[in-house]
């Protein structure tokens, strides 16, 4: 799913709810490896990497591949919002709304670079 596709409600709120996904979220204010955040959280592997695509998953968490210097791939994590709203309309319809900080145009073309791996 890309940065720019709205996430879906439930995902939102199902991410939103777990208190690992919060933890995870308090983190990645500014973008932090796998192994990083499994020392800030202080929680199993296996469980960080299912928290992160439950995160990936309701659009709350970008991945961020880079090139090591020493060879092979680094991806980093970073929340991906500035805030969330969650609303109800007149026909009592809830819909959700995440407010995302502009992207410069490297952020841009590591995601772009990021769904091509993907797909490859």
């Amino acid at each position: 799913m890309s940065s720019e596709d709205p996430p879906g409600l439930q995902d939102v709120l199902d991410a939103l709810d777990d208190p690992a996904c919060r933890t995870i979220l308090r983190e990645t204010i500014e973008p932090m490896t796998a192994n990083e955040l499994l020392d800030a959280c202080d929680i199993p592997k296996s469980t960080l990497y299912r928290k992160l695509e439950l995160l990936s998953s309701a659009s709350l968490v970008r991945e961020q591949e880079t090139i090591n210097p020493g060879g092979g791939r680094v991806t980093y994590y970073e929340r991906s919002f500035e805030d969330v709203t969650i609303s109800m309309d007149d026909s009592g319809t809830f819909s959700v709304n995440v407010d995302r900080p502009p992207q410069s145009t490297d952020e841009r073309l590591a995601d772009i670079w990021s769904m091509m791996g993907d797909e490859v």
